[in-house]
């Protein structure tokens, strides 16, 4: 099964300031993770061919099965492309057992200026059959949220 997942927004700050919270550590710690969990970074390598491990904890274990573990998820991401304030693309792999969770897939941070700032719009393609669309597009909405607060925080 192929399909694209996808959520954007407008955030009130060049797509300079968001290219890099991308690919800093600490920020992506921050503000990634979407409602919900919590997230750390195991493994750090930002630069083309590059990537990370990051490692996300559901704060409700109660209803919250993870894809690693009970309340865990761990994804090794790798950065298949970085054009600085326009684009970056993750190939995401979740270390899971289960094969509904099996593959590969494409993350796309698209950044495009607008007047009021930076329209972000990520696309998911590859996604694996086990994750819920409906819920992976709300977590992806929650992220970009996280991120404006974050970014439009800091100007």
């Amino acid at each position: 099964m192929d399909r694209t997942d996808r959520a954007s927004r407008v955030i009130g700050a060049p797509p300079a300031t968001i290219y890099d919270a991308l690919l800093d550590r600490d920020s992506l710690e921050a503000w990634l993770p979407p409602e919900g969990m919590r997230g750390r970074i195991a493994r750090w390598d930002p630069r083309p061919g590059g990537g990370f491990r990051m490692v996300l904890t559901y704060l409700d274990s109660a209803d919250s099965p993870g894809k690693s573990c009970d309340a865990t998820d761990v994804v090794d991401v790798d950065f298949a492309d970085l054009v600085p304030a326009e684009r970056v693309v993750q190939r995401a792999v979740f270390a899971s057992d289960d094969p509904a969770y099996a593959g590969t897939m494409t993350m796309t941070w698209h950044l495009a200026a607008t007047g009021a700032g930076t329209e972000v719009t990520v696309t998911a393609t590859g996604v694996p059959p086990g994750i819920d669309q409906a819920d992976h597009e709300a977590g992806i909405a929650s992220s970009l949220a996280n991120l404006a607060a974050y970014v439009e925080t800091a100007r």
